[in-house]
């Protein structure tokens, strides 16, 4: 049986930020989470990054491979392709997205997420389907419109 990651509730599928990092390690190599800066009101700047530092709770974290310094912004937007890290980018069978979500259970949650492990046959050709976030996986079939 393969196993695949989905999501099950509407908002999208995502890590939390302890998921991606366990990714990380897991892949063996080094993450660095940014967030877009806030000032005392707390309104986002998002032409300002800064590092993440875990004590706040941002509305996103951007990740790279690589660790920025300043203007974050303009290395973060410069950066080459393979040093954007994104959960929205994983294969959904991807044998350790599949570990870290079996390992961390509920904590592997983003705020909007709620993953769960489904086993579909080897044989099938599968896809992941969505409505407002929340997914399922369908049997591949052809389409003609």
């Amino acid at each position: 049986m393969k196993k695949i990651v989905i999501n099950k509730c509407y908002g999208g599928f995502s890590l939390s930020h302890k998921a991606m990092l366990e990714y990380a390690k897991i892949a063996g190599f080094k993450l660095y989470g940014y967030v877009s800066y806030r000032d005392e009101t707390r309104k986002i700047d998002f032409d300002k990054m800064i590092p993440y530092n875990e004590k706040d709770e941002p509305f996103i974290i951007y990740y790279s491979k690589k660790k920025l310094t300043r203007n974050i912004n303009k290395q973060y937007n410069n950066l080459d392709k393979k040093d954007y890290f994104s959960s929205r980018d994983f294969a959904r069978d991807d044998p350790i997205l599949i570990k870290v979500v079996e390992s961390l259970g509920a904590a592997a949650n983003d705020a909007d997420a709620e993953l769960k492990i489904v086993e579909i046959p080897d044989n099938v050709e599968w896809e992941v389907t969505e409505y407002d976030g929340l997914e399922k996986i369908e049997e591949k079939h052809k389409i003609w419109d």
